[in-house]
């Protein structure tokens, strides 16, 4: 397998060949930066957890040179800073049993050119290899622009592949931005209540992001009880962990399909949503009036 970058790299945690491991890969995730996919992609790790008949393979698709530190890592140079993270990436591998890890090594400003086609060119012929049943990526609501810039760069490499070799789910997952937002009939929910402790550990393996000055992990395990207590209003809860994505199959379905009018669908339900409860309750008020 020959990716475009020189420094891309592909870490297999069993020592399995590139080729048997990646072929075994029934789950796949493709993220921005180093710990996003632990993350916004624990359904998959979790599926495929001590499992022999599924398996979940990483891939970061940039560098995560430019990140922010604190404390230990504050005066880390930026190479040193991608090398401590890519060895926390493998680290996450193994702990939660990965059937790959691939590291592409892209900077984060060709994953927002969408003039480039190497990005697109790597995950393609990832893709053809892996086969995926389900594939993991960013929500395309999503605040930070790299993430979305892979959301695309994902999109644009399924939609490249015949149809035959598309996976049969893509789910943009939650990072920069949550998707409590969404009407609940729009949204895929993934419980995620158990092995609270490996979730625990797979994001604060991350050490030069979580001591660095960003606590995602109690951030993180925060977000998914706050969505399993926070989902329904009227009845106990039912889980101690949720995560939602948003449902992006149909634009790798449908090729024709625009990007931008399909998240402004979502966008506009919500809308109306929030319109309808309000005009609901102020034709009360008048009614009682």
């Amino acid at each position: 397998m020959q990716f475009n970058r020189s420094t891309a790299q592909i870490f297999i945690p069993d020592g399995l060949s590139i080729e048997a491991a990646l072929a075994r890969t029934t789950h796949l995730a493709l993220g921005a930066h180093q710990d996003d996919l632990e993350i916004m992609a624990i359904d998959g790790i979790l599926q495929c957890f001590q499992r022999q008949d599924q398996w979940f393979t990483g891939v970061v698709v940039t560098d995560g040179r430019g990140s922010p530190r604190n404390g230990l890592y504050q005066n880390y140079s930026d190479e040193q800073m991608w090398a401590v993270r890519n060895k926390e990436q493998q680290k996450a591998a193994v702990i939660g049993e990965y059937a790959a890890q691939i590291l592409l090594d892209y900077p984060s400003s060709a994953v927002k050119d969408g003039t480039n086609p190497q990005p697109v060119e790597d995950i393609a012929q990832l893709l053809q290899i892996a086969r995926p049943e389900i594939i993991y990526t960013h929500n395309l609501a999503d605040k930070h622009p790299t993430h979305i810039g892979v959301a695309f760069k994902v999109i644009e490499a399924i939609r490249s592949l015949p149809p035959a070799e598309r996976p049969q789910k893509l789910y943009g997952c939650e990072v920069w931005r949550d998707l409590d937002w969404m009407v609940d009939e729009d949204k895929v929910i993934f419980n995620c209540s158990d092995h609270d402790n490996l979730q625990t550990t797979l994001v604060g393996v991350f050490d030069s992001q979580v001591s660095g000055g960003k606590r995602y992990d109690l951030a993180t395990m925060g977000r998914r009880r706050a969505h399993a207590t926070y989902h329904t209003s009227h009845q106990t809860d039912l889980t101690t962990g949720l995560t939602f994505a948003m449902d992006l199959t149909p634009l790798i379905e449908d090729v024709s399909l625009d990007i931008t009018a399909y998240v402004e669908v979502y966008l506009n339900r919500f809308a109306q949503d929030v319109v309808q409860r309000i005009n609901q309750i102020r034709g009360e008020e008048r009614r009682e009036g």
